[in-house]
């Protein structure tokens, strides 16, 4: 009977600890992706802000299309990807951060050429649309970092044992965190 006692005791303790680690694990995966929803709606908030100052820099700067075109299509190439929450594997990662990379630097080069243009720079509608971008620019950065914090905790708990045991009876994997792109170790070089 003590036998018997034991081992139900035994039992019972054991699920109660693998439904606590399964709750946390579901809890930080649930965190996981909402702050990777946060990541994209800051992109997004950056692709709505791209048509207004594409037109709005069009009207100074007509024979600048090449440059104009670059930025639509860089930006339609960015939201056309998509990376879903549960399989945030490496390469999706990497092949998104590619996309709005590209986005980036479309962008930079649209805020180059308005230089050229100081009526452009003077006009009230872009003045605050490039300083909404900028305020994108740092959402984002921002958001990044978030997510990666919580990408750092969930995968932490993944890792650590006994959680490593349920994670992997479970299914629950690590997730892939922002990495700094390509040449980001590198100062761009500013020429006049």
């Amino acid at each position: 009977m003590k036998t018997i006692k034991s081992i139900l005791l035994a039992l019972v303790a054991t699920l109660g600890l693998t439904s606590c680690t399964y709750n946390k694990l579901v809890e930080q995966e649930e965190i996981v992706a909402q702050k990777w929803a946060d990541v994209q709606t800051q992109y997004q908030r950056r692709a709505d802000l791209i048509p207004n100052l594409v037109n709005t820099v069009k009207g100074y700067a007509a024979h600048e299309s090449e440059t104009l075109q670059a930025v639509v299509e860089a930006r339609t190439k960015a939201t056309q990807i998509t990376v879903d929450p549960e399989n945030l594997t490496p390469e999706k990662l990497a092949e998104y951060q590619a996309a709005q990379g590209e986005v980036s630097q479309a962008l930079g080069r649209l805020l180059a050429i308005t230089e050229n243009y100081p009526d452009l720079k003077a006009n009230e509608q872009f003045s605050e649309l490039q300083a909404q971008l900028e305020g994108t620019e740092n959402r984002i950065a921002e958001s990044r970092r978030i997510f990666n914090e919580a990408v750092q905790t969930y995968n932490t708990s993944v890792r650590k044992f006994p959680n490593n045991i349920w994670a992997m009876i479970f299914g629950f994997e690590k997730k892939t965190p922002f990495a700094a792109e390509a040449g980001a170790e590198k100062a761009p070089e500013v020429k006049f």
